[in-house]
């Protein structure tokens, strides 16, 4: 079982970084928004949410594939081009996903940490105790990891569902 985002250690010492710029605040902060949450509530979460994006995006898809005088008079190769176009969306969604969870797990893994005192960009660099490196390395390890390979499989599928369904069409 999972710790909650609650159960985590809370990083108190004597440090120069904002809290809400710490690695650890900031994977609780990944944690508990909605969009990032997908990936981390396991694989039928994101598989959900990623089918029912592209169910949205399907209609718009096939309505704008029906604009084409071929495609218009062959039923189902416009669906098949609507459903490949749709598959997008879902490819779109997964690698900001991935920008974000690989975000926090550089920061995590990082043994210093950038950050910002005031809103000036006056670009601070503090180095972590190692009691706080080993903390944020076994988080990124056992927490953010699984969550960037199951993005990773979710994007290499959906690219060859996407490579497929556009073979298909020209197949057809």
């Amino acid at each position: 079982m999972e710790p909650s985002p609650t159960s985590l250690p809370v990083q108190d010492s004597a440090c120069p970084v904002p809290p809400e710029q710490r690695p650890l605040e900031e994977y609780r902060q990944l944690q508990r928004s909605w969009f990032f949450a997908w990936a981390d509530g396991g694989a039928p979460a994101l598989v959900r949410a990623l089918a029912l994006s592209w169910l949205l995006v399907l209609p718009l898809c096939v309505l704008v594939a029906s604009g084409s005088y071929t495609l218009r008079h062959d039923p189902a190769r416009l669906l098949l081009a609507g459903a490949t176009a749709a598959l997008l969306l879902p490819l779109l969604l997964l690698a900001r996903q991935g920008l974000g969870w690989s975000y926090v797990s550089r920061r995590l893994r990082s043994e210093r940490v950038d950050y910002e005192e005031s809103g000036w960009y006056d670009g601070q660099v503090w180095e972590k105790p190692v009691a706080w490196r080993q903390q944020d390395l076994l988080v990124a390890r056992l927490q953010v990891e699984p969550v960037l390979m199951l993005l990773r499989r979710g994007a290499a599928l959906t690219a060859l569902l996407l490579l497929a369904g556009a073979g298909l069409c020209q197949a057809l």
